[in-house]
């Protein structure tokens, strides 16, 4: 099986090497608002739209006049920016077809979040990687790639510069997990409920560091724009960011990879994300702090690595409003109620377990254990019940499957 695969890495480099990476990172963000630019005025004069490979052109054309000093950095860094700006431009308006708000580009700003693509001639060994025009610059741990080297995409986050290098690589297609299908329901109370009736806690990392963020906010705003002390506020408030984001990070990677490797079937729910937060203000950060998105996609990518299955329910399935014993739907479910008796069996409820025991019936069309529909690792086929057929039906034309 043929897949690309990203390495990632903490870069360790010296007092040069960091002018020259900032350097390119620069020349990159210039290229990438000069072609917006163009791009913008180009269509309010005459209605039309150009592509990466004319802009190239064009820059070429004028570098040594205008930008000369775009020659002390590689080729690769304008060349990869314009190629992003065309994807940008190309997302936008596939967007507006599929009636998705997918943002028109916006202008890069100067900031502590730079990252630039290279392609070329790229050598890695040990703890050392060779990068066009910026020599071999040290790695802070052994390098583990493998494969066809595709590009590296150098990235600096607050003080710190990482490298990602995407190859392709043949692995062998792995051995479906042995193991039980489970339902996961996602939600801020716990991060993740099981059907088995194991409850995830996440470390809420945004949470805990609020008041420090808030205070770290507050010292820099009461700075000089332009002064030295200004730009260390920023830093420091960029390192506390980075320190939440990889709390968040680490966490999800631990789980999900848990999950992937020990779980047959993974039955989940497919959020209106954006729609939750328009809904209220007030669970935008619980939100954004719990990584959802993030969490979805590294179970799509980790299930075809390690030889499990993901299905996601379609969206607006009432997995928390159905009774997980009776098929009983109830009108009305805020978010208040966490524990909840059906008007129907008179059953006793936990919130989210009972939605993960409604996805993994979803998913086999019975009560869990009983797989109607056959046994789930070899996909479920069978027949439907009785009792939930008519239900799934009408909600299987939405259903996703992620697998090999």
């Amino acid at each position: 099986m043929q897949l690309n695969r990203a390495y990632r890495y903490e870069l360790s480099p010296n007092t040069k090497q960091k002018t020259l990476l900032a350097q390119h990172a620069g020349a990159a963000r210039f290229t990438y608002n000069w072609g917006l630019a163009l791009r913008i005025e180009l269509y309010e004069k005459s209605k039309k739209s150009t592509n990466a490979i004319e802009q190239h052109k064009l820059l070429n054309s004028i570098k040594l006049s205008d930008f000369p000093w775009m020659y002390e950095v590689s080729k690769c860094a304008p060349q990869e920016a314009l190629r992003d700006l065309d994807k940008a431009f190309k997302n936008f308006f596939r967007g507006l077809k599929q009636n998705q708000k997918n943002g028109f580009p916006r202008f890069k700003k100067r900031s502590y979040y730079d990252s630039f693509r290279l392609t070329g001639t790229i050598k890695i060994k040990n703890k050392e990687i060779q990068l066009p025009r910026l020599g071999s610059i040290r790695l802070k741990e052994n390098s583990k790639v493998k494969g066809k080297i595709l590009s590296a995409t150098v990235s600096r986050d607050a003080d710190r510069w990482y490298v990602s290098i995407t190859v392709e690589q043949h692995i062998e297609i792995p051995n479906q997990v042995i193991g039980e299908a489970v339902g996961v329901d996602v939600g801020l109370h716990c991060f993740a409920a099981l059907s088995n009736k194991e409850k995830q806690f996440a470390p809420k990392p945004l949470e805990k560091k609020m008041k420090r963020i808030k205070r770290l906010s507050k010292q820099h705003s009461r700075k000089t724009k332009g002064s030295k002390n200004r730009i260390k506020s920023a830093l420091k408030l960029a390192r506390q960011h980075r320190k939440i984001r990889n709390t968040r990070k680490d966490y999800l990677h631990k789980f999900s990879t848990k999950l992937a490797k020990t779980k047959s079937v993974i039955i989940i729910e497919d959020l209106d994300i954006r729609g939750m937060l328009r809904g209220s203000g007030k669970l935008n950060r619980p939100i954004h702090d719990a990584g959802w998105g993030e969490f979805r996609r590294m179970l799509e990518y980790k299930t075809t690595w390690y030889g499990s299955k993901l299905v996601v329910a379609p969206r607006y399935y009432p997995s928390s409003k159905l009774c997980s014993k009776c098929d009983f739907k109830v009108n009305e479910m805020p978010l208040s109620i966490r524990d909840w008796c059906c008007p129907s069996c008179q059953s006793q409820h936990d919130r989210d377990i009972n939605a993960a025991l409604n996805l993994l019936k979803f998913y086999t069309g019975s009560s869990p254990g009983i797989y109607a529909c056959g046994d789930p690792s070899n996909g479920g086929t069978g027949n439907w019940s009785t009792s939930y057929g008519s239900l799934k039906q009408e909600l299987m034309s939405g259903i996703n499957v992620h697998k090999l």
